[in-house]
Formats: structure tokens, C-alpha cells, sequence
């Protein structure tokens, strides 16, 4: 009976959050938008139990309070690193060396590796091309690039974020 309790809790947390994103996004409130709205949220929940969101480690609630600094962080990141593929467009010789690195992941859980690879694919410059096993294969627009991304910091902070 536990099993379904969580379960519920989980659907219900889902659909919440569902029905409170699409109210804020569509701002338009007759009773045909809202009866679609409602179904539509309802239906993605019912998709995601069918697929089995629920039952894997992908709905994890202890990321919440995590997330936050994550987010701060990686928007860091992406605004250095925006500024960084500026300058190099901007230069008239566009001094880029294209290099691609693979490299593990410290944390086993599906999660952690993708978050990590969106993470990486969101900062400009980089662009994870693969995930398997737990093995990371990214292509960076420079040669400091790579060696920034090998130093582990995306990896680290990633697996900081998903664990127990």
C-alpha cells in the first residue's frame, strides 16, 4: 500500500506543478482553454505513469533544494561561456580548434548523466554528441574548452546534484 502512496503523491505533485505552469504560461482563462488545459495535464501525467516516470529514478523530490544553486551556477557558466564564443566569432581570424573528448562520469545514475550532458549542451561552444554506459563523448569548439570540460567542475556539480 506504501508503494501506491508514493506513487500517488508523486502524480499528484506532477499534475500540480503541470496545471500551475500552464496557467502562468497561457494567461488566456475561458472555460474551453481551461477544460483543455486541464486534460492535456492530465493526460501528460497519465503518459508519464505509462512510460514509467514514476518508477524509475527520475522523479526525485530531493532535488529541489538543489536546484536552485545549480541553476545559478550553470547560468554562470553559460553567460562566461557566451562571452567567450563572442569573442572568438567576433575575431577576424576565428582562432577555434575543434576537438572532441570523452570522458566518464563520476555518478552511475541515469540522472546525473543527463543532466550533466544537457548541461553541457546548453553552454555554448560545447555540445554533448553521446551518452552510453556512463561515458560522455562532447564536442568544444576550442582546445581550453575541452580541457575546462575535463577538469571535471560540469561532472562534479552534476553528480553533487542527483546524490542521495
Amino acid at each position: 500500500m506504501r508503494v501506491v502512496g508514493k506513487f500517488g503523491v508523486r502524480w499528484a505533485l506532477l499534475l500540480i506543478v503541470l496545471v500551475v505552469v500552464w496557467l502562468l504560461w497561457s494567461g488566456i482563462y475561458t472555460p474551453l482553454l481551461l477544460g483543455l488545459g486541464a486534460f492535456s495535464c492530465v493526460l501528460s501525467v497519465f503518459i508519464a505513469h505509462r512510460v514509467g516516470f514514476f518508477g524509475r529514478d527520475v522523479f526525485s523530490l530531493h532535488l529541489m533544494p538543489r536546484l536552485p544553486r545549480y541553476w545559478g551556477w550553470l547560468t554562470i557558466e553559460v553567460v562566461k561561456s557566451s562571452i567567450d564564443v563572442a569573442r572568438i566569432v567576433l575575431q577576424p581570424r576565428m582562432p577555434i580548434s575543434p576537438t572532441v573528448v570523452t570522458f566518464h562520469a563520476t555518478s552511475s545514475r541515469p540522472v546525473a548523466q543527463a543532466i550533466l550532458g544537457n548541461s553541457i549542451t546548453l553552454t555554448p561552444g560545447t555540445v554533448t554528441l553521446d551518452i552510453h554506459d556512463g561515458k560522455l563523448q562532447v564536442h568544444c569548439l576550442t582546445k581550453a574548452g575541452a580541457a575546462a570540460l575535463l577538469e571535471g567542475e560540469f561532472d562534479r556539480r552534476a553528480t553533487a546534484l542527483v546524490k542521495d
